[in-house]
């Protein structure tokens, strides 16, 4: 098997698991907020779209890693190169996009906020947000 065959078949699995992973997780997040339903708990569709957002941000991440390593290893022109920057601005985009619908703040932000400040706080069982150590 030559290298770039396995570099290829490499990219493939990730493009699998990146779609995988939205779709899987979607799923995951519509079983999830059904059981909350019947269970009648509240914020069923934030937590919806929160679980839903986190699944899409790591299949976009899989599939980003994908893209790179298919135009950086099998094809390296420069045209290929611009189309991956496009790619990756567009999804860069769209994940920090996902990211301030889920967290309620930028990232760069998220540090500054008190524990009490934070839209989410509800949304960890533990009572603990990721901003909290």
């Amino acid at each position: 098997m030559e290298f770039n065959q396995v570099i290829e078949a490499a990219v493939r699995g990730l493009d699998v698991a990146g779609v995988s992973t939205i779709a899987g997780g979607i799923g995951l997040s519509v079983v999830l907020s059904a059981g909350r339903l019947w269970r009648r708990q509240s914020d069923v569709y934030r937590r919806f779209r929160q679980d839903a957002g986190r699944a899409i941000l790591l299949g976009l991440e899989l599939l980003i890693a994908a893209d790179i390593i298919r135009t950086v290893t099998i094809s390296p022109t420069l045209e290929s190169v611009g189309v991956l920057a496009g790619i990756v601005l567009v999804r860069t985009f769209l994940s920090l996009s996902l990211d301030v619908e889920l967290t309620g703040t930028w990232p760069w932000r998220r540090a500054s906020i008190t524990p009490d400040q934070d839209p989410n706080r509800h949304a960890y069982p533990s009572g603990r947000t990721p901003t909290e150590p």
